[in-house]
């Protein structure tokens, strides 16, 4: 039987997880080649499951070395460089500093990159995830056009666009996610554009505001399994982000009187106490709802703070995960132990919906 997780309980107020190693997209301090810093002491990588150490939440954070294969290349390249540079100078958040990801230098080679609006204070306290909780205090209806701005001056082919919950706004947000979306399609016509978002608790109206701005590919993530997803993201329903994929199609088809003008996508995390056979029932959740692309990554603990890794997953099983989904009828699956839900988001728009500049 499957591990049952504790609940996650945040501190009162805006919250922010007592660690100082750099991070990942999904948590963790991570070995990176070349000399960068590591974790502490070895984590066992060559036994069969590759079961992490147990550490209650809450506890003191003890060093621990990530398996071999949990590794990242060193950023590099001529495009990494020109947009760390004009990175500097900008007023906006990306997902890709903050959280410190692994692949920054493998997607900003690809000049690609995750935009973060709204803030950087969420209103939600996931269990797995190093963002600030608290009340947002972010408000700037000038953002959009400063988005816009700034990546057209990084001249990304590919630019993704996410949030914090923000559960305090009426819209949730929907209505910056839109105007940033017309304001990218005005600035980048040739750019593009995907968005992760929030599921909005459930409401219509956001998600057609979002819609009828006419993303390439709408991205919510399903995050784990039914099971789990208590612990994992307390205030999410696993029906109602399946439900936010199904209809995003449908409000797509109804703004534009066309079918195929949104793919949809999702991401899992493994590691958290899952079953396999219940990762399968995923997969099989998702392509039921016609989702388009799916990623599938190793959970990280980003602190003691947060929920526990229960195990590492190694490399072949990601390998066999893809080819099961992709026999489902998914068009596109990312799975390795250092994919995010951003990780080659370039590639992962279908051929026949690139934009034309993206082939070239």
């Amino acid at each position: 039987m499957g591990r049952e997780l504790p609940l996650f309980t945040p501190s009162h107020g805006t919250h922010v997880h007592p660690f100082e190693p750099p991070t990942i997209a999904l948590g963790g301090p991570v070995e990176v080649e070349a000399g960068f810093p590591t974790g502490g002491t070895a984590a066992a990588p060559g036994s069969a499951d590759a079961r992490a150490p147990e550490s209650p939440i809450g506890a003191a954070a003890s060093p621990q070395r990530h398996p071999d294969w949990i590794r990242a290349r060193v950023p590099t390249g001529e495009s990494y460089f020109a947009l760390k540079g004009l990175m500097r100078g900008l007023t906006l958040n990306t997902v890709c500093e903050e959280a410190r990801c692994p692949n920054i230098g493998e997607c900003w080679q690809q000049r690609t990159a995750t935009i973060m609006i709204l803030g950087d204070i969420c209103t939600r306290a996931c269990g797995f995830c190093a963002v600030k909780t608290g009340r947002p205090t972010w408000h700037d209806p000038d953002e959009p056009r400063r988005v816009a701005e700034a990546v057209g001056a990084m001249g990304l082919e590919h630019c993704v666009v996410t949030s914090v919950a923000r559960d305090d706004l009426p819209d949730g947000g929907a209505g910056v996610f839109a105007e940033t979306i017309r304001q990218l399609r005005a600035r980048c016509p040739g750019m593009g554009v995907e968005v992760l978002i929030p599921d909005f608790n459930g409401h219509d109206a956001p998600l057609r505001t979002v819609m009828a701005a006419g993303p390439d590919i709408l991205n919510h993530n399903l995050e784990t399994v039914e099971r789990l997803q208590k612990p994992v993201r307390r205030r999410a329903r696993y029906d109602r982000s399946l439900d936010v994929l199904a209809r995003a199609k449908t409000y797509a088809r109804e703004a534009t009187g066309r079918v195929g003008t949104v793919h949809t996508k999702s991401s899992l995390m493994v590691g958290l106490g899952e079953e396999r056979t219940e990762l399968s029932r995923a997969f099989v959740d998702l392509r039921a709802v016609d989702c388009d692309i799916l990623t599938i990554g190793q959970y990280l603990r980003p602190s003691a703070g947060h929920l526990p890794l229960v195990r590492y997953y190694r490399p072949e099983e990601f390998a066999e995960m893809r080819a099961e989904a992709l026999a489902l009828g998914f068009r596109h699956v990312e799975s390795g132990p250092l994919v995010r839900s951003s990780y080659h988001a370039r590639d992962q728009v279908p051929r026949t919906a690139r934009r034309p500049h993206l082939d070239d």
